[in-house]
């Protein structure tokens, strides 16, 4: 049998909220399922693999939003992509992880960029992968 492949992505937008926080106002998450896009339901029939990869989504989205809210970078809307690739065994082999933002206020610097992906790198989620799973982050602001 092949290896597992899975493709979510979300597009969300935010507003700035009281206390300089990137605050989601809308967020829509789909699933590419044999070639096509398709909401993310979550409920009781979802399969918990697929609830497990969304969990690790979630997580980089959170941490996205919240250090660049660290470096003043307030965010007006966003995409983004995860792929994961698991064995037939469901063993995780690699994630790949990226987003594009629109900024509603701020300056990147090559110093903030290098700080938020790297946070990235330590959401809860990730921090509980295996050591030996690559998980390439990348962000771009505009």
């Amino acid at each position: 049998m092949p290896n597992r492949h899975f493709h979510l992505r979300l597009q969300a937008t935010y507003e700035a909220g009281e206390n300089n926080e990137n605050i989601v106002t809308d967020l829509n998450i789909e699933n590419l399922v044999d070639g096509t896009w398709e909401p993310l339901q979550l409920d009781l029939r979802t399969p918990g693999f697929l609830m497990y990869v969304n969990a690790l989504f979630s997580c980089q989205h959170l941490y996205l939003r919240a250090n660049c809210a660290e470096r003043d970078l307030m965010l007006e809307s966003a995409r983004g992509e995860l792929k994961l690739e698991a064995s037939e065994d469901w063993v995780i082999q690699d994630i790949e992880v990226s987003f594009d933002c629109a900024l509603a206020s701020g300056t990147v610097t090559e110093e903030a960029l290098a700080y938020i992906t790297d946070r990235m790198h330590h959401c809860p989620v990730s921090t509980n992968l295996p050591r030996q799973v690559p998980m390439a982050v990348s962000v771009n602001l505009a």
